[in-house]
C-alpha cells in the first residue's frame, strides 16, 4: 500500500500542477531568483532598520501598563457548566466523525479519500488562516470539547477534574501533543487509514485528560489546536468573549479591535508557552530545511563519516543502519528545535536586559517578549503552505460529494472540474518575502511597545530594542534563506 506524509502529498500535488522551474522550497525544483538573494536580505535589513526608527519615534505605549512580574496562572475549571450543543459544534464533531469514518472505510487514495485533503488541507491549513481573520471561532465548537460536553451530559460524570493540576506543568501537555503531531506529519507516512486511527487516539487523550483535569483547564492548556488557535487569534481584528458558543447574553457578540493589539495585552504566562511559541517558530523551519541539499548535506558528510566508525553492522545493513541514523538525528533536531531557540532567544533576552539596565530577570523578559515572535510564526506558516491551499483546497467540493471514493455524488459536485489557482513563481516568491517582512516588522512594533511598558524610560527602551532588531534581521534572513534552498534529490 502507498500512503503519504502531507509533505509528500504537497509536493506530488504542486509538482504535478504547476511549472517545472519553480520556487526551490515549494515546488522541489531549485528556483533562480529574480535578483541575487543578498540584494533581498540588504533590503529586508533595510526596512527593518526603517521601521525600527520609525516605531522608535512614534510609537507609544498603551494604557495597559503592568507593573505586576509576570507569573504562571493555572485555571480552575470545577463547577463549569456542560457546552451547549450549538449548530456550529455540532457540525464540527460531525465532520470529525465523518474524517474518521471515511479514513477507516473508504478508499486508501489519498487523493481520493476525504478525510486527507479535509485534514491537512482545509483543518491544518485553512482554519488557521480563518482564525487570524475572524477571531477564535474555532474555541467554542471545538470538537473534542464537544464530545466531552456531551459525555458529561450523557453519563453524569463531573469533568471538573479528578486530580489537581500542577501549575509547574503550565502548557506542556499541549507542547508534547504538537510535537507529537509534527513528527507524525513529517515521518510518520500516514494514509486515510492511518490518520483515523491517529485521530481516535487524539480523541481518546483528550476525553481522559478533560476526565482527570478538568473540561475547561484541559482544553486552555492541553488540547494543542486549542492553544494553536487561540494564539493566532490573537492576530485577528475580532475579539470573541469567552464562553462563546453557550448560553447566549448580550455581551457574548465579537468585537472589533486592532489586528494584532491583543498579543499586547498580556505576557505569556509559563515557559511552556513560550516554547509552544517557538516551536511554532521551529517546526516550520524545521519542514522548510530537513529535506535541502545544505541540511542533508550536514549529516551525510559532517556528521555520519565521524559515527560510522564506531557501528559494525552486519554484512549487507550498512545502508538499513545509515538510514536509521538518519533519520535518529532528524527526528533529535525536531525536538530539540524549540530549546535551541529559546536558548537563542534567551540570549538576546539577556542582551535586552544588559541594554536597558533593567532590575527585570531574563526570564521575566522571555515571557514579556515571546508574544511579539508570533507574527513571525504565524507569516513563516503562510509563506510555507498557502501554495497547497490556494492548488488543492478547491478539491474539498468534489470530495465531500464522494467522501470515501466510491463513485458517490451525493451533492452534484463529484464530477465538477475545478481548476487549481495558478501563481507566477516569481509573484509566488515576492510574497513570501513581503509576508515575512510584514510579520517581522509586527514583530518590531509589539516588542517596542513592551519595551515602553516595560522599562523606565523612552531612552532605555529605545536601547533595549537594539538586540530584538538584530533578532528580527537573523529570522528574516534565516527564514528567506530556507525558502531559496534547493531540494535534495528523492524527496
Amino acid at each position: 500500500m502507498h500512503v503519504l506524509t502531507k509533505s509528500k502529498l504537497i509536493g506530488l500535488v504542486i509538482g504535478a500542477l504547476l511549472p517545472a522551474a519553480a520556487s526551490a522550497h515549494v515546488f522541489g525544483q531549485p528556483y533562480t531568483l529574480p535578483v541575487p538573494f543578498s540584494m533581498y536580505a540588504y533590503g529586508a535589513m533595510a526596512a527593518l532598520l526603517l521601521s525600527f526608527i520609525v516605531v522608535g519615534l512614534f510609537a507609544a505605549a498603551p494604557a495597559l501598563g503592568r507593573v505586576a512580574p509576570v507569573r504562571a496562572v493555572s485555571i480552575e475549571s470545577a463547577g463549569a457548566p456542560p457546552q451547549r450543543m450549538t449548530v456550529g459544534s455540532a457540525c464540527s464533531v460531525l465532520l470529525l466523525v465523518l474524517c474518521i469514518v471515511s479514513g477507516l472505510i473508504g478508499t486508501q487514495n489519498a487523493f481520493a479519500n476525504f478525510n486527507m485533503t479535509f485534514f491537512w488541507i482545509g483543518f491544518v491549513l485553512g482554519l488557521p488562516y480563518a482564525v487570524a481573520l475572524l477571531g477564535d471561532f474555532y474555541a467554542p465548537v471545538n470538537p473534542w470539547k464537544t464530545l466531552a460536553s456531551w459525555l458529561e451530559s450523557a453519563s453524569g460524570m463531573a469533568f471538573s477534574g479528578r486530580l489537581r493540576y500542577p501549575a509547574w506543568l503550565g502548557y506542556t501537555p499541549a507542547l508534547l501533543l504538537y510535537m507529537s503531531f509534527i513528527w507524525l506529519e513529517l515521518f510518520g507516512q500516514l494514509g486515510p487509514r492511518g490518520l483515523s486511527v491517529a485521530l481516535l487516539g487524539y480523541t481518546l487523550i483528550n476525553l481522559i485528560g478533560a476526565y482527570v483535569f478538568g473540561r475547561d483547564l484541559w482544553f486552555r492548556q492541553g488540547e494543542f489546536f486549542g492553544v494553536l488557535l487561540h494564539l493566532i487569534g490573537k492576530i485577528s481584528p475580532w475579539s470573541w468573549p469567552a464562553g462563546a458558543g453557550q448560553a447566549p447574553s448580550t455581551d457574548q457578540r465579537r468585537r472589533w479591535r486592532l489586528p494584532f493589539s491583543a498579543l499586547a495585552d498580556e505576557p505569556a504566562s509559563h515557559l511552556t508557552l513560550v516554547l509552544f511559541i517557538l516551536f511554532m517558530l521551529s517546526s516550520t523551519a524545521f519542514d522548510g530545511l530537513h529535506s535541502t541539499l545544505p541540511w542533508v548535506n550536514v549529516f551525510w558528510k559532517s556528521i555520519y563519516p565521524g559515527i560510522a566508525p564506531w557501528f559494525t553492522p552486519a554484512p549487507g545493513q550498512q545502508y538499513l543502519l545509515s538510514t536509521q541514523l538518519y533519520y535518529l538525528w532528524q527526528w533529535g533536531s525536531l525536538l530539540l528545535s524549540p530549546l535551541i531557540y529559546l536558548l537563542f532567544f534567551a540570549g538576546f533576552m539577556r542582551a535586552v536586559k544588559v541594554f536597558s539596565r533593567t532590575r527585570l530577570s531574563t526570564r521575566e523578559l522571555v515571557l514579556r517578549f515571546a508574544m511579539s515572535l508570533l507574527p513571525i510564526a504565524f507569516v513563516y506558516h503562510v509563506t510555507h503552505y498557502y501554495t497547497l491551499l490556494l492548488s488543492q483546497g478547491g478539491q474539498l467540493l468534489k470530495l465531500v460529494s464522494d467522501p470515501f471514493g466510491y463513485g458517490w455524488n451525493l451533492f452534484g459536485t463529484a464530477k465538477l472540474m475545478i481548476q487549481p489557482m495558478m501563481l507566477d513563481v516569481e509573484l509566488i516568491w515576492h510574497t513570501q518575502v513581503a509576508l515575512i517582512l510584514i510579520g517581522h516588522i509586527v514583530g518590531v512594533y509589539l516588542a517596542h511597545v513592551e519595551a515602553l511598558r516595560s522599562f523606565s524610560t523612552p531612552r532605555r527602551a529605545a536601547l533595549s530594542q537594539l538586540p530584538m532588531l538584530v533578532l528580527m534581521m537573523v529570522f528574516t534572513n534565516f527564514g528567506l534563506w530556507i525558502l531559496s534552498m534547493p531540494l535534495a534529490g528523492g524527496n
